[in-house]
């Protein structure tokens, strides 16, 4: 039942009540009103009665009887002993046969207090009358009134009343359905402004008259404005967080009570192998790695992980977990294979360097402490001397070798590239690096391409690329062989390529030649002097101008280093060929 209904139904029951509540007062007031008048009239008509009695009582019949035409009321002259004396309403004969009225109510309070009244129904005339008696005469005169004139007078009125009633209704249930409407269209704008909030949509708030209404709606409006503001607040709030998550470079996973996932950002699906739009599973189902699921299945259990290390296809991952306070779980995946990979190439660093230098400082110890504690004669003690000073320049090449390659990786070094001539460079370095090398150096051949003649580099790193890569050749081609440098112009840039006629390096080995300390054949390059650093330098430096180097060989042949420079024009690098 709606409002209108209601306040229509309200509205008609509390004016029927009132009306049929003043209906019945006016019905009982107007009764004893006309009753009050009905009696005082009679006691009027009851003296004027007793002052027209004549002296002779046998004319008292005759005497009520013309009053009785005169006014239609009922005339009885009763004498102190209650005999009824004279009767207008029965005939003179029987006026003797009439019961004693001395028990009659109105003739005992008359005769004892002068007046006297009553109501009750009549057994001579048979109906209900009202009485009224006053002493006068032989007794008392009592004079009677039928009660269906007052009947009548309160019946037309009651008539009337009702019927003023009965329109007064209608008029208030008119009044009451436009009220109704009128009270409801506000309230109905308000609750439709409600609705529109709910579903985000914009409100209409509504003008009213009526005050109370009115702080209502001011009300409603305050509120949908600090919602609206809260709200915002929390849209950035949330799309901040968002955006930090996704952000993160740790996976971040929650999910809901049920271990539904409900937020995986990008890091946590690219350590999962997920596609950004692909439906993930499940929390106990997102795991294959056994260890990765009983880690899980401890945090779905309401036990905290900190930092449990775990491995995810091959990838060393600390995953942290704790259950949230209203149901679900949080984890955090950190892929630590990185500092793994450090980590080992720290170690190997660290002892690579020291087996390194364990060999010339055995040397230089062991000579200079030969020297300490014996006279050798002067042939011997010059030839110890020489591999004091051979360890000592070895080891000295060694932190030479470290330190370029630590300023080169730490960005201390940028290059400062120029146009220079390639083979001018090619063959001044040449020049340097087999003059160490005395008589039992093999030929050089050099060919340079139509385009390669200059090359966008920083002079001295060309000259180390070169010399790194002369030298390993030196190193490993015979006196009767031959080191060729191929430099021709290709995707956008110059490739250099050198090449000898050494042993070869096996296959497996390819993809490692370029780490630091890395040998194929780590003796020999090792009783060579060679310091492991070279070609992990050669590879640093041509990156940093922003080129590739790479190396092939084939055993019993020979191998090619071969390194691509991008041109100053150059808008990517491009792949360099052998």
């Amino acid at each position: 039942m709606n409002f209108v209904v209601r306040h229509f139904a309200g509205t008609l029951l509390v004016v029927a009540v009132a009306l049929g509540t003043v209906v019945l007062l006016a019905e009982i007031s107007l009764r004893g009103d006309i009753e009050k008048q009905t009696l005082e009239s009679l006691e009027r008509e009851a003296r004027l009665a007793s002052r027209a009695l004549p002296a002779d009582s046998l004319a008292w019949q005759d005497a009520v009887r013309r009053l009785h035409d005169e006014t239609g009321l009922r005339f009885t002259v009763i004498d102190s002993s209650g005999r009824v004396r004279a009767e207008s309403n029965v005939a003179p004969s029987s006026v003797g046969n009439l019961e004693n009225h001395g028990d009659r109510p109105e003739v005992r309070t008359a005769l004892r207090e002068g007046v006297g009244s009553a109501r009750r129904h009549s057994a001579t005339v048979g109906q209900l009358d009202i009485y009224v008696a006053v002493r006068a005469g032989p007794g008392v005169v009592r004079v009677a009134s039928a009660l269906t004139q007052v009947d009548a007078i309160v019946s037309a009125t009651q008539r009337s009343l009702l019927g003023a009633a009965m329109l007064a209704l209608v008029i208030a249930a008119l009044l009451s359905l436009l009220a109704g409407r009128h009270l409801t269209r506000p309230i109905t704008a308000v609750t439709q402004a409600a609705r529109a909030i709910a579903q985000g949509l914009p409100p209409r708030f509504p003008h009213s008259s009526i005050p109370d209404i009115d702080a209502l709606i001011g009300a409603v409006r305050d509120m949908h404005d600090q919602l609206a503001r809260r709200f915002e607040e929390l849209r950035w709030e949330r799309s901040e967080s968002a955006a930090l998550v996704a952000a993160m470079i740790e996976g971040v996973l929650a999910t809901d009570q049920r271990g539904r996932i409900i937020t995986a950002n990008p890091a946590a699906r690219r350590m999962l192998g997920y596609d950004p739009d692909q439906a993930l599973p499940d929390l106990p189902q997102l795991f294959r790695a056994k260890q990765a699921r009983d880690a899980v299945q401890s945090v779905l259990s309401g036990e905290s992980l900190v930092e449990r290390e775990i491995e995810l296809d091959g990838a060393s991952v600390l995953l942290s977990g704790r259950p949230l306070p209203g149901g679900g779980t949080l984890l955090v995946l950190h892929d630590v294979s990185r500092i793994r990979r450090l980590e080992t190439v720290r170690r190997d660093f660290v002892a690579n360097v020291s087996h390194e230098l364990k060999t010339p400082l055995t040397s230089i110890s062991g000579y200079a402490e030969t020297l300490s504690h014996e006279l050798p004669d002067a042939e011997t003690t010059r030839r110890f001397l020489t591999v004091i000073l051979s360890n000592a320049r070895r080891m000295q090449r060694l932190v030479d070798g470290l330190l370029d390659l630590s300023r080169i990786e730490s960005g201390g070094w940028r290059p400062a590239p120029e146009r220079i001539d390639v083979a001018a460079v090619a063959r001044d370095t040449w020049d340097l690096v087999s003059d160490r090398a005395g008589n039992g150096r093999p030929p050089l051949s050099m060919q340079v391409g139509a385009g390669a003649e200059t090359a966008w580099s920083d002079p001295d790193a060309m000259r180390q690329i070169l010399t790194n890569l002369f030298d390993n050749a030196l190193r490993y081609t015979p006196v009767d062989g031959l080191i060729s440098v191929l430099a021709r112009h290709e995707g956008g840039g110059v490739s250099v390529s050198v090449r000898d006629q050494g042993p070869g390096i096996p296959s497996e080995h390819l993809p490692r030649i370029f780490e630091r300390f890395y040998r194929a054949d780590s003796g020999r390059s090792r009783e060579e002097g060679g310091t492991g650093l070279g070609l992990a330098i050669v590879k640093h430096l041509v990156e940093a101008h922003g080129g590739q180097v790479r190396v092939e060989s084939e055993l019993g042949t020979g191998t090619a280093f071969t390194f691509w420079l991008p041109d100053a024009t150059a808008a990517s690098p491009g792949p360099v060929e052998a």
